[in-house]
């Protein structure tokens, strides 16, 4: 029987205990914690089916992605291979993709409780920051729903010429990743930050208060150490007692 333990907000509590810190900049990392699902692995496969890579491009990442499930490749590495993927495509083409797919395939898991936090975080003020590990053209699409800007956005990108994806990554937040992401863009102390992985542990680690959002069993572990209560939105089952 598993010995970890971390107190879970209700919902009251959790909007609370955000609009209590009176925050001046709030960061959240976006699959898991806006929306349920990983938006990057599933525009991955959508690429595929929907033949908007090539077969050897196909191939190759799902050789890579595989050889990622069997730890033989780093998180990081699969991060920008899967914005590596596009290469050769034209950016306009890849945005119209990733309006499509995120549409159809995303919009549905937002987590109704995050737009509302977000909405009465706006509202007030605070400067929203997004940080994640997928590709900039599907988080830029996903979080207009968020209203949150583009130039407030950091994620997994490559270089762009000419209007064409190049292999040459500017950027992969990941891990202590997002935390050097963040610096860079000028915020050292964010008042809150909301993930939902161990990928997001640092970053939550350099908040004024930490709030793990329908966390990974990994994360559960390190909430737990941390003394971070948790959050799980409505349409989430809450764990076994």
């Amino acid at each position: 029987m598993s010995t970890i333990t971390t107190s879970a907000l209700s919902t009251e509590e959790f909007f609370s205990a955000v609009y209590s810190l009176e925050p001046k900049i709030a960061v959240f990392d976006c699959d898991g914690t806006l929306w349920s699902g990983d938006a990057g692995s599933s525009f991955m496969k959508w690429s595929i089916e929907t033949g908007l890579v090539s077969r050897e491009a196909a191939d190759w990442i799902d050789a890579r992605y595989r050889a990622y499930h069997r730890s033989e490749v780093s998180e990081i590495a699969i991060c920008g291979e899967m914005v590596q993927l596009y290469q050769g495509l034209r950016e306009d083409e890849l945005r119209r993709a990733a309006r499509e797919f995120f549409a159809a395939r995303i919009e549905r898991n937002i987590f109704p409780e995050m737009i509302e936090l977000l909405g009465k975080l706006r509202s007030a003020g605070v400067e929203i920051w997004a940080v994640s590990s997928t590709n900039d053209w599907v988080i830029e699409e996903g979080v207009q729903r968020f209203d949150i800007s583009p130039q407030r956005v950091l994620c997994a990108r490559v270089e762009v010429r000419n209007g064409v994806i190049s292999d040459t990554l500017l950027d992969v937040p990941t891990d202590e990743g997002k935390v050097s992401s963040l610096n860079r863009a000028g915020i050292f102390s964010p008042d809150a930050v909301f993930g939902n992985s161990i990928h997001d542990a640092a970053m939550l680690g350099i908040a004024r208060r930490a709030f793990p959002v329908n966390p990974t069993p990994a994360l559960i572990e390190a909430s737990a150490q941390a003394g971070w209560s948790v959050y799980y939105p409505a349409s989430i089952a809450l764990p076994p007692a």
